[in-house]
C-alpha cells in the first residue's frame, strides 16, 4: 500500500521549446522548476509517472539542520527559510512547520557525537540544545523511560511528503511553468556536443539546458549519454498508524525507532539508517566505489532481493529513443516493503510509545534512497556535456533540503550567482575515492 499522495492536474500538450527542461517531478525537480519560473525563465517539467510519487512521498518528512554533514549544512539552513517563504509566496500548503526535532539516547558515544556536532553548529549559527538526563526524561516523558541525554533542535521541523511536491508543482503552474505527468524523458538530443533538446515519449522539447532530477533512475539515464554516475539505491521500509490522543512529540528520534507526526495526525514510523540493498548489475559495477560507505554503515544495511531488478531503475542496458524505455514500463517505483522489518518497526514503536499500541496501521510502503559513494548529492553541469545539469544522489536527505537544492540548481541553470557554494557537490568529484569523505550522518 503506497503512502497517501495529493494528485494534481497537469497538461498533456508539450511546448515546442523551453529555456530549461527539468526531468523528474520529485521535490528537487519541482523546486528547481519553481525557482526558474519565478525569475521569468520558461521551464518545462516532465515526469514519467505522478508528481512526487517516488521517494519524495516515501520519506520521513524531516527538514533538519541537526546532525547535517558540514557540506550540506548551508543548504539545510537556507532550506528552512525557503520552506516558510514558499508558503507565504505561493499560498500552497506543504505541511511545513518548525516543530523542533527531539533526539533521545542511552548511548554515551552517540551523545558525545551529538555534542561534538553541537560545538560545530555554534560556528555555523545553528541553534541546538544538548539535554541532560533530567531534561531528556522531561521532553521524552511520553516514553516513560529514563534517558542519559539527548538533543532538541527548536528551529528544525517537518513537511508533509504527501503534499509537498504536488504543492510546489501547483505553484509552478500558476507562474506559467509547464508540467507534464505520465511523460517519460527518454534521452537528450545533442548538437555540436551540447544539449539541444529533451526527447520524451510524447515528442522533443527544444532546449539548451536540461536538468536531470531523476532520483533512483539517474545513473541508468546518464549511462545513455556515456556518463558514469556511481549510484546505489537502498530500499527502506516504513509504516504509518492512525492518529492518537495528544501527548506524543511531533518528532522523536531514538536508535531503536523514530516517529514523525504527519499533518493529518498519522504517525510515520521507521528505523534510522536501516535498509536493504537489492543486488543488480549496476550495484556490482559501482561496488568498489561504495566500499567506504558500506564499511562505515554495514551494521544497518542488509542484502535485499529481486526488487531492484523488478524495478528496472538499475539497468545497464542502452535503450532506443523511439521505443518504450524501462521508465515507461515502471512509471512509479513502488517496491515491496520488508515484512519482517515492518514487524520490527511496529514492535519497537509500541515499546517506546505505548500510546501507539491501539493505533491501527494505516499504510505500509517502501522507497528507494538514491545514494552516492560519499553520501552527498551530485549537483552541477556534467563535464563534457554542456547544458546537462545533474541533480541526483541525495542519499536520503533530499526532501528536507529540497528548496535550497532547487534554488541552487536554478541558479546554475540560469547563470545567476549561486545561493551558496556549489563546489562540494560538483559531479566530477566522483572520479576520486570516497575514503575519508563519507558523510557522518
Amino acid at each position: 500500500m503506497s503512502p497517501p499522495l495529493q494528485h494534481i492536474q497537469t497538461s498533456t500538450t508539450l511546448p515546442a521549446s523551453a529555456d530549461v527542461v527539468v526531468i523528474g517531478g520529485g521535490i528537487i525537480g519541482v523546486f528547481t522548476a519553481y525557482y526558474l519560473a519565478q525569475r521569468g525563465v520558461s521551464v518545462a517539467l516532465v515526469e514519467k509517472g505522478r508528481i512526487g510519487a517516488e521517494q519524495s512521498s516515501r520519506n520521513w518528512g524531516w527538514c533538519r539542520q541537526q546532525n547535517r554533514d558540514a557540506r550540506e549544512l548551508p543548504m539545510a539552513s537556507k532550506s528552512l527559510d525557503l520552506w516558510e517563504q514558499f508558503a507565504a509566496e505561493s499560498g500552497e500548503d506543504t505541511g511545513f512547520h518548525r516543530c523542533g526535532l527531539l533526539y533521545l539516547s542511552n548511548d554515551e558515544a552517540e551523545i558525545s557525537r551529538w555534542a561534538s556536532w553541537g560545538e560545530f553548529a555554534k560556528t555555523a549559527g545553528v541553534t541546538t540544545h544538548m539535554l541532560s538526563a533530567r531534561e531528556a526524561a522531561e521532553r521524552g516523558r511520553a516514553t516513560g523511560r529514563a534517558w542519559k541525554g539527548g538533543v532538541f533542535s527548536p528551529t528544525d521541523g517537518t513537511a508533509d511528503p504527501g503534499k509537498a511536491a504536488p504543492a510546489v508543482a501547483a505553484a509552478l503552474i500558476k507562474l506559467g511553468g509547464s508540467v507534464h505527468q505520465n511523460c517519460a524523458a527518454r534521452g537528450i538530443e545533442l548538437s555540436g556536443g551540447r544539449v539541444s533538446g529533451v526527447i520524451t515519449e510524447a515528442g522533443v522539447i527544444k532546449t539548451k539546458t536540461a536538468v536531470l532530477a531523476g532520483g533512483a533512475w539517474a545513473s541508468s539515464f546518464c549511462r545513455q549519454l556515456g556518463i558514469r554516475f556511481p549510484q546505489a539505491t537502498v530500499r527502506q521500509s516504513l509504516l504509518s498508524v492512525s492518529p492518537v490522543e495528544q501527548g506524543l512529540p511531533d518528532v522523536l528520534f531514538s536508535a531503536d525507532v523514530s516517529v514523525t507526526r504527519r499533518s493529518d495526525g498519522r504517525y510515520a514510523l521507521a528505523i534510522s539508517g536501516s535498509g536493504h540493498v537489492d543486488p543488480s548489475l549496476q550495484l556490482l559495477r559501482f561496488s568498489p566505489q561504495f566500499l567506504p560507505m558500506f564499511a562505515k554503515r554495514w551494521r544497518n544495511i542488509r542484502p535485499g532481493g529481486l526488487e531492484g531488478i523488478r524495478g528496472g531503475h538499475e539497468t545497464l542496458a542502452r535503450w532506443r529513443l523511439d521505443a518504450p524505455t524501462p521508465m515507461e514500463r515502471v512509471r512509479i517505483l513502488d517496491p515491496r516493503p520488508d515484512a519482517s522489518m515492518l514487524r520490527k518497526i511496529h514492535h519497537r514503536a509500541v515499546e517506546l510509545l505505548p500510546q501507539l499500541r491501539d493505533a491501527p496501521i494505516t499504510h505500509t510502503w517502501a522507497g528507494y534512497i538514491d545514494s552516492t559513494p560519499d553520501g552527498v548529492p551530485g549537483i552541477g553541469e556534467v563535464p563534457g556535456v554542456p547544458g546537462f545539469i545533474l541533480a541526483a544522489g541525495f542519499s536520503g536527505h533530499g526532501f528536507g533540503i529540497g528548496p535550497g537544492a532547487g534554488h541552487l540548481i536554478a541558479d546554475l541553470a540560469s547563470g545567476a550567482p549561486p545561493i551558496f557554494d556549489p563546489a562540494p557537490f560538483r559531479p566530477e568529484r566522483f572520479s576520486a575515492s570516497a575514503w575519508g569523505k563519507v558523510a557522518d550522518f
